[in-house]
């Protein structure tokens, strides 16, 4: 059983082969960097980061580019707003995306080029599609003449009767066709230019991604990627110029995930509803993010609450919590590794999810199976054979190391969660260790109620509390 990918170009699911065997060719529309990126960037970039991970653990050599849009309208308005350079603009954010990035574990792509660095290759690209009677120019605007190319719309399933009649496009009488599209941008005043042959100016941003693309990954790949909302216009004017120039199949297999939902509604400028990747940070730990994330198929909406997210936290530490009593009571079994054969079986359920679109959420519902047969081993371990139980917690953590390198969750030790929680306490640790030494101090006066009213207190400020025989430990909830 090979690897099935949902297309969005044919609208079915089909079996995934690359176009050189055993090398994958992959490019995803990255952010236009004019503000801080919000939790959509980051749905976008997590589920791709995991379809890069999991072709790389399937033995494929994986070229990836993503791109920074470094010049464009946004830019150029926001930079104006500040009194600042689009060059000074564009870096703040291309940094702060970075840093985010960084953050939720997302692993660098092989090729991060910037528009900026491609225009010589966007010019080429346009001159060419002048050549080929698909472009014009007029008044040091060129255009791209959608009607020429036969097959627009045959990713978004518009049709161009149906864009005319209805379609919210800018009226330039300049254009021969309301749908025609810009390639290159007459400059104006106080905007950045490069020489061209129609005069200064500047790349329009569909044209961008295509220069970009068949710069670092070749005139036909496989796998392009991006939101649902790049979808039409961005995706399929990138088809029609690209296809248009070479004259070969552009990508052959599209790839987008679906929108995050803030309490219900869709996420947007005009409803101010925006989470910056830099605000769920503050609320909520990288690791726990990424769950949620992954916790539903990448084509499908995702409902970003203060509820999903505990939902996440609490599957975080019920894992961490697991691992932490394995290490306590058979640390060997996190030590060892299981036979290679008895893992590839107990593998297959997952590999089997994976294989089926990257289905994360259905892995990570396996996952904590696996994590329940835990405990239920932990808590039979004082009656049962110490020897069995250790041997199937040896596999568990093999499978669980596997897995956590595919999905980038459940990556560190217990203890560096749990120790990364309790610097984030709500109340000082100090004031957290009096009260547990005040707690057991009334333990042993047999004050048990006061001892109650320690924890029930510890409790409602988000400090749990858990005795052991090496004494109480606490943790954040």
């Amino acid at each position: 059983m090979g690897i099935k990918v949902h297309n969005s170009l044919t609208r079915r699911k089909e079996e995934f082969i690359p176009i050189e065997a055993g090398r994958v060719r992959m490019y995803v529309c990255g952010p236009t960097v004019y503000d801080l990126s919000h939790i959509g960037h980051a749905r976008s970039a997590i589920a791709f980061d995991v379809i890069y991970r999991y072709l790389r653990y399937r033995g494929y050599s994986v070229t990836y580019a993503r791109n920074y849009t470094d010049v464009d309208d946004k830019i150029i308005d926001r930079a104006r707003k500040e009194g600042a350079t689009t060059e000074e603009v564009s870096e703040r954010y291309i940094k702060a995306y970075d840093e985010d990035m960084e953050a939720l574990g997302v692993r660098l792509p092989t090729h991060r080029p910037r528009a900026t660095e491609t225009i010589p290759e966007m010019i080429e690209a346009i001159k060419g599609l002048i050549e080929k009677g698909y472009a014009y120019v007029v008044d040091g605007d060129v255009y791209y003449s959608v009607r020429r190319f036969r097959e627009y719309g045959k990713l978004s399933g518009k049709n161009t009767e149906e864009l005319e009649a209805g379609a919210r496009v800018e009226v330039d009488e300049r254009k021969e066709d309301p749908l025609d599209f810009a390639l290159w941008k007459k400059g104006k005043p106080e905007e950045p230019w490069w020489p061209s042959p129609w005069g200064r100016g500047r790349p329009g941003w569909h044209i961008e991604c295509s220069a970009m693309c068949i710069k670092y990954l070749g005139e036909t790949i496989d796998i392009h990627g991006g939101g649902k909302d790049l979808i039409f216009p961005h995706h399929e004017n990138e088809i029609a110029q690209s296809e248009a120039l070479t004259g070969k199949p552009f990508a052959r297999y599209w790839l987008h995930n679906g929108f995050v939902n803030i309490e219900k509604e869709k996420m947007s400028k005009s409803l101010g509803n925006i989470l910056t990747i830099r605000d769920a940070l503050m609320l909520h730990t990288p690791e726990s993010i990424r769950l949620f994330v992954l916790s539903s198929h990448y084509r499908s909406p995702v409902e970003y609450s203060h509820t999903t997210l505990k939902e996440a936290e609490a599957k975080a530490e019920r894992f961490y919590r697991t691992m932490l009593r394995i290490k306590n009571m058979f640390p060997r079994a996190l030590e060892g590794s299981p036979p290679e054969d008895r893992l590839a079986e107990r593998l297959k359920p997952f590999m089997a999810a994976m294989d089926d679109d990257f289905n994360t959420a259905l892995t990570i519902g396996l996952m904590f199976e696996e994590v329940s047969r835990a405990n239920r081993l932990l808590d039979s371990a004082p009656t049962g054979r110490p020897e069995e139980v250790e041997e199937e917690l040896t596999t568990i953590a093999g499978l669980f190391k596997e897995l956590s390198g595919i999905l980038g969750v459940f990556e560190r030790w217990p203890e560096a969660y749990f120790n990364d929680l309790k610097s984030h306490a709500p109340i000082p640790a100090e004031e957290i260790t009096a009260l547990i030494k005040e707690r057991e101090e009334a333990r042993r006066r047999r004050d048990y109620a006061r001892a109650d009213a320690i924890r029930d207190e510890l409790r409602e400020k988000g400090i749990v509390l858990e005795d052991t025989p090496e004494g109480t430990r606490w943790f954040v909830k």
